[in-house]
């Protein structure tokens, strides 16, 4: 078992989702609970936006308890608005609240929230300890190994949220200058968790994209579970796949087109439950390609689904997917790292 404090009880070697704005809603984080995430978090809520009582920071509280457990993540970078923040997730009653200093994109970072936090590791501790002091909740930070390579300063960022009371820490392989590109280091994350005054749990993210390097992963560099953000869109069995391989040692056969189908179909209805026909409609339609991804002259269909605003409609154009590849075999192909680079997670 992993223990987050002494509240939350996760298995050996959890799977969790990654908060990613604009995809890990309500109805995303349905469909990878369903295939074996043990931890999910919500998009990141700023808490300038929950003080002000903005709609869409308070529609981000959503949480619902067929997802539990699951933690409620804010970013920001000011104590006062922090704590504030803090407060107001205390009431929703999530099994935790996370604290995002590794978001990198710039209206974040440079206005001294998220990664930008990196920089000023002061300050850092200050505004996680604020939080931590305005909470029942178990409190956990998701961060990067530095601002750049020049400052790889995660070790003493682990400690020193550690001594003020996280619970957790979840670290992505790559500094703030960095974003997503090239290919995420490890080598720190691992020195982190084999710290011997590091005593919290300690979660590896960054470039997780199949069962092999998951299980690889784990063993070279003795995390104690693993974020997976970018290779779950459009892929949620990405986490039962690990899972078998890493009971198992053997892989599972890819989801067929009906079960494909079948997710995009329970995607959209909850899309339309929490969002409303129109916005929820219209938001799915970033999803259909990935779900759909590699099936021959799917493009039709494709075109279809992201122009027709009936649900009934696009309900029926599902159903003749699934009977155009009745018969289509999917290959196991290597699970392709959805571009992410503008977002955060």
């Amino acid at each position: 078992m992993v223990n987050i404090g002494n509240k939350i009880s996760l298995p050996d070697f959890p799977l969790l989702l990654a908060p990613m704005e604009d995809v890990s809603d309500p109805p995303f984080r349905a469909v990878c609970k369903d295939n074996g995430a043990d931890l999910m978090y919500t998009e990141f809520i700023s808490s300038e936006g929950l003080i002000r009582d903005a709609i869409k920071s308070r529609r981000k509280l959503d949480i619902f308890d067929y997802e539990r457990p699951i933690g409620i993540q804010i970013f920001g970078g000011d104590e006062e608005s922090l704590s504030l923040a803090a407060k107001i997730v205390d009431v929703t009653q999530p099994d935790l609240l996370d604290i995002n200093f590794g978001c990198p994109v710039k209206k974040v970072a440079l206005k001294g929230a998220g990664a930008g936090v990196l920089k000023d590791i002061d300050l850092m501790v200050r505004l996680t300890d604020a939080v931590v002091k305005s909470t029942s909740l178990p409190v956990t930070v998701k961060t990067r190994l530095g601002w750049d390579d020049s400052m790889l300063n995660i070790e003493e960022v682990a400690e020193r949220l550690q001594d003020v009371g996280i619970q957790a820490l979840a670290i992505h392989g790559r500094t703030r200058c960095q974003m997503y590109k090239g290919e995420a280091d490890w080598t720190l994350i691992g020195k982190v968790k084999n710290n011997p005054r590091i005593k919290i749990p300690i979660f590896g993210n960054g470039d997780i994209d199949s069962p092999q390097k998951a299980l690889e992963y784990q063993n070279r560099y003795g995390v104690d579970g693993i974020m997976i953000g970018r290779a779950a869109i459009g892929y949620p069995w990405i986490f039962r796949e690990i899972k078998h391989f890493v009971a198992t040692g053997t892989l599972l056969a890819p989801p067929t087109v009906e079960e494909r189908v079948n997710v995009v179909r329970k995607h959209l209805r909850k899309s339309l439950d929490w969002k409303g026909p129109v916005i929820g409609i219209n938001e799915m339609r970033r999803h259909y390609a990935n779900y759909l991804k590699g099936l021959p002259n799917i493009k039709e269909y494709r075109s279809k689904l992201v122009t027709i605003n009936d649900p009934e409609a696009i309900e029926a154009i599902l159903d003749e997917i699934i009977v155009r590849y009745s018969n289509y075999e999917i290959e196991a192909a290597p699970i392709e790292l959805i571009n992410y680079h503008e977002k955060c997670g």
